[in-house]
């Protein structure tokens, strides 16, 4: 191992490459294959978590943390034939981004540890559609053709579930092996919501594509749209009016509350316990119908445009709100009483859907699976971002790594993002609300924190100021893998408790 890969993440990548200019606020190196092949050769010794990893025309990009001097940095590789050295086996995160990758760009990871489609299941009309060649035709296969990893073993057998589901639910394959009740293997298949989100967002305006951020996930409308429109910002070197950053968090912390409030509920439903899930649908719905009075919009969806918002918090809906949050949390408090009490609620949550520490480790993820296992980064905190800089909040974490841990990390963020909100509608500043965005080229990313975890944009911006490239990493990115592990040597009846305690988004992942 170079000395220079033991450096900091800034230094090593100067190192193994050039830093460009106008990629913001963090840089952007260029490196060649020689230095595309150190930075792997780093990745197996340093601990610098992977945010991200995608194609722009020929050119691959990753996205790299380094915990040790909290920076952010991005590395990227223009490939000449189209191949790449994988990152999956220093990474493996990157496993299914890579196999992504070459499903919509035609990129191809050289040395993966998995050659299998991911998002293009042979039914799409042209295959890569992101090739900066150009897309083809696409060769129309089976869509039920489809390696599923082997299990072999005495008394195993296969149960498959969907992509079809009871109730209204986003449609994904879960292929499980087991030995009697008892699960040795959950294989996911995801791609089914594909959607072709990036691919319309090339051409269009800021103001257009923004929309199209927002639809990424409805459920986390206002993060994507957060992270799509910070990422422009940052590109054009855009500063937004202060109020419109505290409009912007008061949206985020309540699209925060109404689906972690969602979630205990559904869990607890899950562990045939309705009498919380009644509770919790009666405040998840006061606090959306508030939204929709305040914002006009239940899911507050196109409400954060480039440049602020699109609409003022008026002071009577602020005062509503003011109410609602001090209404809201007796409650809530109540509801998290009943659940500590009921021994065979916790007979089903604790303990059950543990995810090993060495997969945490490996992947890192954000969000509530992470804080719930003893990692798990806040972005609002680091990097962090207005007004989250200007706001004291603690960042709940759990080491048990369990449904419980799960449960009990989203009751904290309830509890203290309805306390933010209290604080921030007396501090919140005076002012205009938005400022326009020049038509500029550019190249910016952000990190914003949804619900579920960080959410990673990346945008370029051509001469026109017309999106180039958009890319979303929803965090269900780095989580759906882990849902995997976690319903090992559980049993079968346990996964729908499991798979409903992580949450992860299918329309997000699937883009």
């Amino acid at each position: 191992m170079s000395e220079s890969a033991l450096r900091p993440l800034h230094a090593a990548l100067a190192a193994f490459g050039h830093i460009v200019d106008g990629h913001r606020p963090w840089p952007r190196y260029v490196l060649d294959v020689a230095g595309w092949g150190q930075l792997v050769d780093a990745l197996g010794v340093r601990r610098w978590p992977l945010l991200g990893l995608w194609a722009d025309g020929r050119t691959v990009h990753v996205a790299l943390e380094d915990h040790s001097a909290a920076e952010f940095a991005v590395a990227s590789l223009e490939t000449r034939d189209a191949t790449y050295h994988s990152l999956g086996a220093a990474r493996p995160a990157a496993i299914r981004m890579e196999r992504a990758i070459r499903d919509l760009a035609g990129l191809n990871a050289v040395g993966g540890v998995d050659d299998r489609p991911w998002l293009d299941h042979g039914q799409w009309r042209i295959t890569t559609p992101l090739d900066a060649a150009g897309v083809r035709p696409a060769v129309r296969r089976a869509a039920t053709d489809y390696r599923f990893l082997p299990v072999e073993g005495e008394g195993l057998h296969q149960i498959p579930v969907g992509p079809v589901h009871a109730g209204i639910i986003e449609p994904g394959h879960f292929r499980f092996h087991a030995n009697g009740e008892t699960l040795v293997r959950l294989e996911a298949r995801l791609g089914y919501v594909h959607k072709g989100t990036e691919a319309l967002m090339q051409g269009k305006s800021v103001a257009d594509a923004a929309r199209l951020a927002g639809r990424i996930s409805g459920d986390s409308t206002v993060a994507h749209a957060l992270a799509f429109c910070r990422a422009v910002e940052a590109a054009t070197g855009v500063d937004i009016p202060a109020r419109a950053h505290w409009v912007r968090a008061v949206m985020a912390e309540w699209e925060r509350t109404a689906n972690h409030l969602g979630d205990i509920g559904a869990i607890c439903n899950d562990a045939a316990f309705a009498f919380i899930q009644a509770h919790c649908t009666v405040l998840r719905e006061r606090v959306l119908q508030a939204c929709a009075k305040a914002f006009g919009h239940r899911l507050m969806m196109d409400l954060v445009v480039p440049g602020g918002v699109a609409v003022d918090l008026a002071p009577e809906q602020a005062a509503a709100f003011a109410g609602l949050a001090v209404d809201l949390l007796p409650p809530f408090e109540d509801m998290c009483r009943i659940y500590d009490s009921k021994g065979s609620l916790l007979d089903r949550t604790v303990t059950t859907g543990i995810t090993p520490r060495a997969e945490i480790e490996r992947f890192w993820p954000p969000g509530h699976v992470g804080r719930a296992a003893g990692a798990g980064r806040d972005a609002r905190l680091v990097p962090g971002y207005p007004p989250y800089t200007e706001l004291s909040f603690a960042v709940p974490r759990f080491t048990a790594g369990d449904v419980d841990a799960r449960v009990r990390v989203r009751m904290e963020e309830v509890r203290q993002s309805v306390r933010m909100i209290q604080r921030m509608l007396v501090a919140m500043p005076d002012g205009p609300l938005r400022v326009d965005v020049p038509a500029a080229p550019g190249e910016g990313m952000s990190l914003v924190e949804a619900f579920r975890g960080e959410v990673l944009g990346w945008v370029r911006l051509a001469a026109d100021g017309t999106v180039a490239r958009y890319h979303a990493r929803d965090a269900s990115w780095l989580q759906w893998p882990l849902l995997e592990t976690a319903v090992y040597d559980n049993i079968v009846a346990d996964f729908p408790l499991c798979n409903k305690s992580f949450n992860c988004s299918y329309s997000g992942h699937d883009l």
